[in-house]
């Protein structure tokens, strides 16, 4: 809920506008709670082997490449846990390094984005 009182709410103009301004910070938080779980909710959970790709591209000169991985760990400790979004991240600092630009990386077989 909100930090402002109840008290401090009734030195505007009333109980009236008192319950506006109260409902309208609630109002603010559960959008903001809408969003997070929206966020949670949009990045799937893929599993182990799931193939990963970027298609990047440099319009002006027509080049064009794609990048393709896979990651399948079984039985692994959680610290040596290698997650895709860390190889999609390296993959794309080594592009930008050649001059191509940031790809988003999509799973397959249903194309979501990995982020």
């Amino acid at each position: 809920m909100s930090s402002i009182s109840r008290r401090s709410m009734l030195g505007y103009s009333g109980t009236t506008a008192a319950g506006a301004v109260i409902g309208a910070a609630g109002s603010a938080e559960a959008a903001e709670a809408d969003a997070t779980a929206a966020a949670e909710s949009s990045s799937p959970d893929f599993p182990s082997g799931t193939k990963f790709s970027a298609d990047y591209s440099i319009g002006p000169i027509d080049a064009s490449m794609t990048l393709t991985f896979s990651v399948s760990a079984m039985d692994t400790p959680t610290e040596n846990v290698i997650i895709p979004i860390e190889i999609a991240n390296l993959l794309n600092e080594l592009a930008e390094s050649r001059s191509w630009p940031a790809a988003t990386f999509y799973g397959t077989p249903a194309p979501a984005p990995l982020t």
